[in-house]
């Protein structure tokens, strides 16, 4: 199947700054593909590179097939953008929106009603067609924008941190219509999406992840395949007072890394896990001053994941 997001060796830098290091892409349709990372870590100029917004010091994109900076009208006639800050029209309707953006994009009255009201079915906002765009809670706006972007029946969806900010209901109900979107080709047509965020359940829910951090893509897998780097080598500890406990075993020997997952700690191991590790572990925090409960193996998150590969970046 051919990519519907192709990017090879993809640079950009603002100044001495690096946003964009060699970054490569490749995204078929029917998945979902998760670029994940901190704030500055070059998901956004990414984004705006693959759409054309930005160009590139160097590098090669392709969308459907055409190559963005050379056949750029081409290549954008097959792209649904929603960027961090959805621009709508707060003065204007759902539906008025939505038309303006069909407009926009040069379709043709007898096209856009049509369009207009199955896509508003979508997303769940059929009901709301004749209400102000700035009458509508943020989950709802986020839904408009995306339905914006959907209007023209893209082909590749560019979504820009598109939950950051809204609540978890909203979150989970915009992440049933992604995938929806591509499990459903017969209903919507092909489409590849690219989603960045900064949330690691979210990026479970992808098909691929790419970990970005620094301007550079550092690893990418499906999430098992990001998961198993870790295998065995996650242990779970409970302990009191916590703040005391992760002090006391961050400078054991074996131990890589030590972070607080709400009221336990996750300890990363240079080596796997076993039972002589935890036994240690018993001792040795009582005689700092804490409480041992419990410590066992538990299976690697995707934040584990991305901890221990910036861990290795540092030191190397």
């Amino acid at each position: 199947m051919a990519d519907l997001i192709a990017a090879l060796h993809l640079h950009k830098a603002f100044g001495s700054l690096q946003a964009v290091k060699d970054v490569s892409l490749s995204i078929p349709a029917g998945q979902i593909y998760g670029l994940v990372g901190a704030d500055g870590a070059g998901k956004t100029t990414t984004i705006r590179l693959l759409c054309g917004a930005l160009k590139g010091d160097s590098g090669e994109t392709r969308i459907a097939g055409y190559e963005i900076n050379r056949q750029t009208e081409e290549a954008r006639a097959h792209i649904g953008y929603l960027s961090q800050r959805f621009s709508l029209y707060e003065d204007l309707t759902v539906l008025e929106n939505i038309r303006f953006f069909a407009e926009v994009r040069g379709m043709q009255a007898s096209e856009w009603r049509p369009r207009c009201m199955e896509i508003l079915e979508f997303v769940g906002l059929a009901a709301f067609k004749d209400r102000l765009a700035g009458m509508l809670s943020g989950g709802m706006k986020q839904k408009l924008g995306l339905a914006s972007a959907l209007v023209t029946r893209p082909k590749v969806l560019l979504l820009d941190e598109p939950t950051t900010g809204v609540d978890p209901v909203t979150r989970q109900d915009f992440w049933q219509l992604i995938i929806r979107l591509v499990a459903s080709p017969e209903e919507t047509g092909e489409v590849a999406v690219l989603i960045s965020t900064p949330y690691m359940d979210e990026a479970a829910r992808c098909h691929r992840v790419g970990f970005m951090r620094k301007g550079a893509l550092i690893a990418e897998g499906t999430p098992g395949q990001l998961r198993a780097r870790l295998n065995g080598r996650v242990m779970e500890l409970r302990g009191s007072p916590l703040p005391l406990v992760k002090q006391v075993v961050s400078g054991q020997p074996g131990v890589e890394d030590v972070r607080a997952f709400g009221d336990r700690l996750h300890l990363r191991l240079k080596e796997a896990y076993s039972p002589q590790i935890a036994a240690s572990l018993k001792k040795i925090i009582p005689a700092g001053g804490g409480t041992f409960v419990d410590a066992r193996p538990v299976p690697p998150t995707l934040e584990d994941v991305f901890m221990a590969l910036a861990h290795e970046e540092n030191q190397e």
